[in-house]
């Protein structure tokens, strides 16, 4: 006889979701289950929206990673109107793009995943939060708030708003970086650099005394990857074309356009699931499996383009054991690399004038009925996809968001560690959090990839064969 057993909802994930875990007749795991219960619909009540408000429609879609959806969806602007947007433009919003990823990281990692290594998988969840990191480790809590308060800044500097910042427009941005603007980030740079090494030497240590079976089971396992490189195989987060990887380092694919996305990723549904399953077409569904975010970027990248980032890419790998790491619970250490890149990209950005220019956008009307725009939001590669009418009012939109494109690859994470830690008709309590902190690798994003409202807590339900619920743990 089997069993299910189902968490929900999952905790420090932004969303709602459940977790059903599946034991087959001999009481072992079978199979792992990551529902997200949530629905938004985005997709298709922008439908009728003119071009020019898409970016600020769609930057609404989440309030952690609205600069992702306005640059996508700029960049599909772009394309419909026909423009090639100022130099000064696209490194204003290579600048925002930067500072996105410190901040979101910064959340991902202080806020949200190390009270789990750094406080103990199995203390107080009552405790085990931002809170008791504060006082556990006080500087290293207020380092990785002002660390992301710093990511935060520079978006507000450059758009106005720390949030929602309708700032990229089709055809560039609306403004530059002012002289008072420019001067607070060099200003501030120094103490950023300072936290993010601070942190990759604390998690390198925890690596090496601690954290291995939590590299062995949190979702290690083969798969494809994908991302944007530069046209020198360097690391990229706005521009350059897309790239597949297996976990052996050999490129499946390169030299990939957005404009091109449909023929080489599908969308499966599950009956229960909102979220959709990308995968890769040419190895059909489920096989075509991939992962995309900071561990797929430092994948299939050659090297980052900085001096400390290159340095830190050489040490990730080596500690990953090879050209690929292929256990997810490495996306806690991509994302602190990719955080250190980006502020020494911002510190060499500093010395441009484009910055400074007015020269920021390009005027044109509608000159094309389509088009498709592609950035590396933190959580891994996003695509805009609209048509528009004569007069630019949207008829259709797809959205491919970077939690979707990691949905099998968290449904076999979860799989993984529950095999590990379930053995029997209960749920274990040791287990309830290492399965959330699975999902809390990927720092999935269930706002953005549903297309709700409100606070994520953890149910798990134990399902047997017949359907019958044997256990049940909720967290609230």
């Amino acid at each position: 006889m089997t069993k299910t057993i189902v968490i929900d909802p999952v905790t420090r994930i932004e969303g709602h979701a459940k977790i059903s875990i599946h034991l087959n007749d001999r009481g072992e795991v079978e199979t792992a289950r990551f529902h997200v219960v949530e629905f938004r619909g985005f997709e298709k009540f922008c439908e009728g929206r003119p071009l020019f408000e898409m970016a600020g429609i769609t930057a609404r879609i989440c309030g952690i990673c609205p600069v992702s959806h306005l640059l996508a969806s700029s960049k599909a602007g772009d394309k419909i109107l026909g423009v090639r947007i100022p130099p000064a433009a696209e490194k204003l919003r290579r600048l925002m793009n930067l500072a996105q990823i410190v901040q979101s990281h910064a959340l991902s990692f202080f806020h949200l995943s190390s009270p789990d290594f750094l406080l103990g998988w199995d203390c107080n969840p009552a405790t085990r939060n931002v809170f008791g990191l504060i006082r556990n480790n006080p500087d290293l809590a207020r380092g990785g708030i002002r660390l992301r308060g710093f990511g935060q800044k520079i978006i507000e500097l450059l758009g106005a708003r720390k949030i929602h910042a309708a700032w990229t427009v089709p055809g560039g941005v609306r403004s530059p970086l002012s002289t008072a603007g420019k001067n607070w980030i060099i200003e501030n740079l120094p103490e950023a650099k300072q936290t993010v090494n601070t942190a990759l030497d604390l998690f390198k240590r925890l690596l090496d005394t601690q954290l291995h079976t939590e590299v062995e089971v949190f979702g290690k396992f083969d798969s494809l990857f994908m991302g944007l490189v530069a046209p020198n195989g360097n690391w990229e987060h706005y521009g350059g074309h897309i790239r597949f990887v297996d976990s052996q380092g050999n490129i499946v694919a390169d030299g990939l356009s957005e404009d091109n996305y449909q023929s080489f990723l599908g969308e499966a549904v599950e009956n229960w699931s909102y979220l959709k399953f990308p995968y890769y077409k040419p190895y059909g569904y489920p096989d075509g499996i991939y992962r995309v975010g900071p561990l797929a970027r430092l994948n299939i990248c050659e090297r980052m383009g900085t001096p400390e980032g290159d340095k830190e890419l050489i040490e990730f790998r080596q500690r990953a054991g090879g050209r690929v790491a292929t256990s997810s619970f490495f996306y806690h250490y991509a994302r602190l690399v990719e955080i250190l890149t980006s502020l020494e990209y911002i510190e060499q950005m500093m010395d441009d004038p484009d910055l400074l220019s007015p020269r920021v956008r390009a005027e044109a009307g509608i000159n094309f009925l389509e088009g498709v725009g592609v950035s590396e939001a933190p959580r891994g590669t996003l695509f805009h996809h609209y048509q528009v009418d004569e007069n630019g009012l949207v008829k259709k939109v797809n959205l491919i968001i970077a939690t979707g494109q990691n949905n099998l690859a968290m449904n076999k994470t979860v799989t993984q560690i529950a095999k590990h830690y379930i053995h029997g008709t209960e749920i274990p309590e040791e287990m309830l959090n290492r399965v959330e902190a699975g999902i809390r690798a990927f720092d999935p994003c269930l706002s953005c990839s549903t297309h709700a409202l409100g606070q994520m807590p953890l149910h798990i339900e134990l399902v047997s064969a017949d359907g019958k619920i044997l256990d049940v743990r909720r967290r609230n």
